[in-house]
């Protein structure tokens, strides 16, 4: 997820060239020093409240695929400033990623006229239709990464000026869970391997390639990981608990904008659609091929996905961060010239409890670079780079990503 600044780009674009706005950006923001001063003087003090997700029931190989709506979440014209969630029990204690992975989780905004009625709003971008099109999103890694957005920036929600007439604004939460306990292969049942899961078509009913070996089509909501012979477990409740951090909106608060960039976009848009297809946009998720003898001799099985992206507006980088599977050791982000924005890198732990778990639990490197501006119609790239050892780990003896 990227937050780029672009306060005053819509308030001159009726005046000047798209290049003028960004030169007046860069020094409206490098040099007025008032805007967060203002912001600390005018006493606008942080609130912050937990919620508690619809609960969800969980049992030994099991999967929750659901989207709830019309969740807890604050009201009226303010600034977010953070989103941090963790997973807990019926008694509210924190479930170890060991036994529960969070494959991932997604809040998003609509506008309900009626529960037949909705209009869901995205981000910014890049992402065709409502692929990817969160507000806020991670996944195993949610634990251990900060988001909070610095002073004196803020999101903008519940501005009645952009609420459709007789509509209210609500918000979503999509969760994907996969239940690891007493399972015979954890780490492929987090990898979502088909045959573990003992299927042949996806959600959709429609049949699964055979060159498709693992992935989001074979662990949706009410599959089941192959369990290790004799196990027996019972089911229990899950729920994402979640703190949010806000301000009310006033004149001195910097709206951003959000971002959310794929490494797999393929960069077109084919015909207005809005879905997932081979050549269309982005498509969420790739494989990394077996890691070979070859391979281990000449990058050490690292496998490294690049992509250019063009941004359609400019701006300050206020805050990024990457969501990274297990394999992952990092993501860099470069600006059009070539150097480095961010880079967020994982850590693994090795424990069983909660927040210490080894290939699971990962903490993103947050990165807040506000010294760096990103101009329209340029592009960014980014570089994702994934140990390949996990395909091989039954073969070749790889050692686990290093710490």
């Amino acid at each position: 997820m990227i937050l780029l600044l672009q306060k005053w780009q819509k308030l001159l674009s009726s005046s000047v060239t798209g290049n003028m706005v960004l030169v007046l950006v860069l020094s409206m923001l490098a040099f007025d020093v008032s805007c967060t001063q203002a912001f600390l003087e005018n006493g606008n003090k942080i609130i912050s409240r937990t919620f508690l997700s619809p609960e969800f029931m969980m049992g030994p190989g099991s999967v929750e695929s659901k989207t709830y709506y019309d969740i807890d979440f604050p009201r009226g014209h303010i600034a977010l400033k953070s989103f941090n969630a963790e997973v807990v029990d019926q008694a509210g204690n924190p479930v170890p990623l060991f036994e529960t992975y969070f494959h991932h989780w997604l809040v998003g905004k609509y506008y309900e006229h009626g529960p037949s009625d909705r209009n869901f709003s995205r981000n910014s971008g890049l992402c065709q239709g409502q692929i990817l099109g969160q507000y806020f999103g991670l996944g195993s890694e949610t634990r251990k990464t900060a988001t909070d957005i610095p002073d004196p920036f803020g999101i903008e929600i519940g501005n009645p000026a952009d609420i459709p007439e007789g509509y209210q604004e609500k918000w979503y939460l999509d969760v994907h869970a996969i239940e690891t306990r007493g399972v015979e292969d954890r780490l492929g049942c987090i990898e979502c391997r088909c045959d573990l899961y003992n299927v042949t078509n996806d959600e959709d009913g429609n049949p699964i390639k055979p060159d498709y070996k693992g992935g989001l089509q074979c662990c949706y909501g009410q599959t089941r990981c192959k369990l290790s012979r004799g196990f027996q477990g019972g089911k229990r409740s899950i729920s994402l608990r979640y703190t949010v951090k806000w301000i009310d909106w006033d004149s001195s608060v910097i709206p951003v904008e959000i971002f959310t960039l794929d490494v797999t976009d393929t960069g077109k848009r084919l015909h207005g659609s809005t879905g997932i297809s081979p050549e269309n946009g982005c498509q969420v998720e790739y494989a990394v091929d077996s890691c070979t003898a070859t391979n281990a001799a000449s990058n050490g099985c690292v496998d490294i996905k690049r992509n250019n992206l063009t941004m359609s507006t400019g701006g300050y980088v206020i805050y990024a961060v990457a969501h990274q599977h297990v394999g992952g050791i990092g993501s860099t982000l470069y600006g059009q010239d070539g150097n480095i924005i961010c880079t967020s890198k994982p850590i693994y732990g090795n424990g069983n409890e909660a927040g210490t778990r080894m290939m699971h639990e990962s903490i993103k490197g947050t990165t807040y670079a506000w010294s760096i501006v990103v101009f329209i119609g340029l592009a960014v790239t980014i570089a994702v780079a994934v140990h390949s050892w996990l395909k091989k780990r039954r073969e070749g003896g790889y050692n686990p990503v290093p710490k």
